[in-house]
C-alpha cells in the first residue's frame, strides 16, 4: 500500500490555489471567445442569406474579412481550450505525485509556465480580432492591417 504523506498534500493543496483561479480566468475567456465567434459567425450567415437584388448586397463584400476574424477567434479558442487542458494536467499531476510522496513543484511548474503560453497566445489572437473590427468601422484614413 502506498504510505501518503500528509504534509506534500497539504503542501499541494494549497499551491492548488493559483491553478483554480487560472482555469477560473480560461473558462471566463473561452466564453468570450465563443460570444465573439457566435457574433461574427451569425453575420456571415445574414449576408449570406442577402439575395443581389437587395439594396444591402454590397455589404457582402465583409464575407472576406468576417471569414478571418472567425478563423482568428477559432484559432484563440483552441489555445484557450489548451490552457485550460493544460491546467487540468498540472492539477492531475499534482495531486498524484504529492499523493505518492513526490515533490510535485518542478513538474507543475513547467506545466503552469505552457498553460500560460497557450493563453498568452489566446489572448493574443483576441487582440489581432479586436483590430481587425475596429478596422471594419475604420472611416478608411488608415491602412488596413491586423496589427499597427
Amino acid at each position: 500500500m502506498v504510505s501518503v504523506d500528509a504534509n506534500q498534500l497539504a503542501n499541494m493543496i494549497s499551491h492548488a490555489v493559483a491553478p483554480a483561479f487560472m482555469l477560473n480566468a480560461v473558462a471566463a475567456m473561452v466564453a468570450i471567445l465563443a460570444n465573439r465567434i457566435s457574433g461574427v459567425t451569425e453575420r456571415i450567415r445574414t449576408l449570406r442569406e442577402l439575395d443581389e437584388s437587395d439594396a444591402r448586397a454590397w455589404l457582402k463584400k465583409e464575407m472576406a474579412e468576417l471569414r478571418r476574424r472567425e478563423r482568428v477567434l477559432n484559432n484563440a479558442l483552441h489555445l484557450a481550450v489548451l490552457a485550460g487542458i493544460g491546467v487540468t494536467f498540472l492539477l492531475i499531476f499534482g495531486f498524484v505525485i504529492a499523493f505518492v510522496g513526490y515533490r510535485h513543484e518542478p513538474g507543475a511548474a513547467v506545466l503552469f509556465m505552457a498553460a500560460l503560453g497557450f493563453l498568452a497566445a489566446s489572448l493574443f489572437r483576441l487582440l489581432q480580432d479586436i483590430r481587425l473590427s475596429q478596422l471594419e468601422h475604420d472611416d478608411g484614413n488608415t491602412p488596413k492591417s491586423p496589427m499597427r
